[in-house]
């Protein structure tokens, strides 16, 4: 049984995570800031941790991660809402967490993204969404040259449709749609592939099953 941690353990990929992990045997580590998530995280067979990821230093998190085998960064401000949460969350939980895994001696982690963030941004774009690509385009460049074994996806547009267990995987693909249970099944996927270190694909809803996009691409 391998230990995970998922930061961002109480978002809408990482409780999909979450489930994938406990089916295919490993413990979830689930780290929140909210200890009021704790019951359903635990219900769901999660192990829970408290993690405020914009307030904790490093020391921090690399004891919520203690005694994990990889960390998973689940954790976003979203397309949406306040500006400052993209610099503290999708970029400052990334990199805390990059330094952390080493202080915690992992070398595995697994980064969710977003699709497309390497393309400029138009001008007109809205302030908010600006920042959200900025702050993803730099924390996975940052976890590219970390050092650690690192795994990107990037997902196109996310939905709460039923999973299909069938991919679009590759260092690029067309932007599409993927329900979050499929980017969860990705996830689980590239943690027990070791083909899968180094490597920086966009991820989107297909007609490959997940096992053999990821041992394929």
């Amino acid at each position: 049984m391998s230990h995970i941690a998922i930061v961002g353990g109480n978002g809408q990929v990482a409780r999909h995570v979450i489930t994938q992990l406990v089916a295919d045997g490993h413990l979830p580590v689930a780290l929140v800031r909210n200890p009021a998530y704790a019951h359903d995280l635990k219900q769901l067979g999660a192990q829970v941790r408290l993690l405020d990821i914009e307030q904790d230093a490093v020391e921090h998190y690399a004891a919520a991660f203690a005694e994990c085998d990889a960390v998973v960064f689940a954790a976003g401000g979203g397309p949406d809402g306040n500006i400052e949460r993209k610099r503290t969350v999708d970029l400052g939980g990334s990199l805390t967490s990059i330094e952390a895994a080493k202080q915690a001696g992992i070398s595995r982690f697994v980064q969710i993204s977003a699709i497309n963030v390497d393309k400029p941004v138009p001008d007109d774009a809205a302030p908010v969404w600006k920042a959200y690509v900025e702050a993803k385009r730099e924390a996975d460049a940052a976890l590219r040259g970390s050092g650690l074994d690192w795994t990107i996806l990037r997902p196109g547009r996310l939905t709460d449709d039923g999973g299909t267990g069938q991919v679009t995987l590759g260092d690029t693909v067309e932007r599409g749609e993927i329900p979050r249970a499929d980017v969860a099944a990705v996830v689980v996927a590239v943690l027990d592939q070791p083909t899968s270190i180094g490597r920086q694909w966009d991820v989107v809803g297909g007609q490959t099953p997940v096992e053999e996009a990821v041992a394929s691409a």
